[in-house]
């Protein structure tokens, strides 16, 4: 009997949404600039900013700015780097960013149960 690996859709317990919006990431010594391709209540994936040449496990400070409008600020880790793209993971978030996140992902979920759910796999 063979088992099949889930696909990380399956796997994946907070549902991503793509937005269109900037990105600036920051090191200790250094800012990039670069494009969101999508984000979630846990996490968020870019495009990979020129000149960057971080590590997975390594922290930044991020700046997110969606449809010309919201801001969401928050520190994050490098989760998987990929060729083109970095994947995040939030590591800490102030109220007010978070609260920008959760009614994004909220409106774009339309559904509450849902939402819950992720929420309480936050914890």
């Amino acid at each position: 009997m063979s088992q099949t690996k889930p696909k990380a859709e399956e796997r994946r317990r907070f549902q991503r949404f793509h937005f269109e919006g900037t990105v600036k990431l920051y090191s200790d010594k250094a800012m990039w600039e670069s494009k969101l391709d999508d984000i979630s209540l846990k996490g968020v994936l870019i495009e990979h900013p020129p000149g960057w040449n971080g590590k997975v496990g390594s922290s930044f400070r991020m700046d997110l700015r969606i449809n010309n409008s919201v801001i969401i600020s928050m520190g994050v880790v490098a989760a998987h780097i990929m060729p083109h793209r970095i994947g995040f993971q939030w590591q800490k978030i102030d109220l007010d960013s978070f609260a920008e996140l959760k009614r994004l992902v909220e409106l774009n979920l339309g559904d509450p149960e849902i939402l819950n759910r992720e929420l309480s796999a936050l914890g």
